[in-house]
């Protein structure tokens, strides 16, 4: 447990600086771990925001397995949803305030989001939960790969739902921005499922 949660620890850190709408990471050369990452991307289906996040955890760590690249999918999926959350927290404030119209819309988005982070928090536990020496070669390995994908799926559809409450794309700034970051959530949950996946492959007879 402490090697995983150090392993998040510094995934997280090191995308304190990432926001929604960053510019890609510029490397002055190409990295065995970037190289890795960038191959592994393109069975995403968004590979360039998997390239873009991944690659900055490469610049603080070793990423070159389907495990590593798994546990640092994940985490970037959930440091989003916390992102995400932090930013709908400020929002939602600050509508209740001036007694807005969109506040009941974006509270209920709120919710949403809430439920993604506490589903993707779930996952990455439960990632670690299927690494330990213990559940190798047990029926407990495809109890915690279906736990992790079952998680998984429901953050993407929180996120979903949270978005079919913002229809059209004549909206204010502030519904735009929020609408903007839940499907970025929602694609960095998308691509941590598609990375799981082929970790989790290693399992399947």
């Amino acid at each position: 447990m402490a090697r995983l949660s150090l392993f998040i620890l510094l995934l997280l850190l090191s995308l304190v600086c990432i926001t929604g709408a960053e510019k890609p990471v510029r490397f002055p050369r190409r990295s065995r771990s970037r190289a890795y990452i960038e191959n592994a991307c393109t069975k995403t289906l968004y590979p360039s925001l998997c390239i873009q996040y991944l690659s900055v955890s490469a610049n603080s760590m070793t990423i070159q397995t389907p495990q590593q690249l798994a546990q640092a999918a994940l985490s970037v999926s959930l440091y989003k949803a916390l992102q995400t959350r932090t930013f709908m927290l400020k929002v939602v404030k600050e509508l209740k305030a001036r007694k807005s119209k969109d506040y009941q819309a974006v509270k209920d988005c709120l919710d949403q989001i809430g439920n993604s982070v506490d589903q993707l928090s779930e996952s990455v536990r439960e990632l670690h939960r299927l690494e330990r020496p213990d559940a190798e070669g047990g029926d407990n390995v495809f109890w915690h790969i279906s736990n992790v994908e079952t998680f998984v799926s429901s953050a993407m559809t929180d996120a979903s739902t949270c978005l079919d409450g913002f229809p059209g794309r004549n909206m204010n700034k502030s519904r735009a921005m929020i609408k903007a970051k839940v499907l970025n959530v929602a694609q960095t949950a998308s691509n941590a499922l598609a990375l799981f996946h082929r970790y989790a492959a290693k399992y399947k007879p």
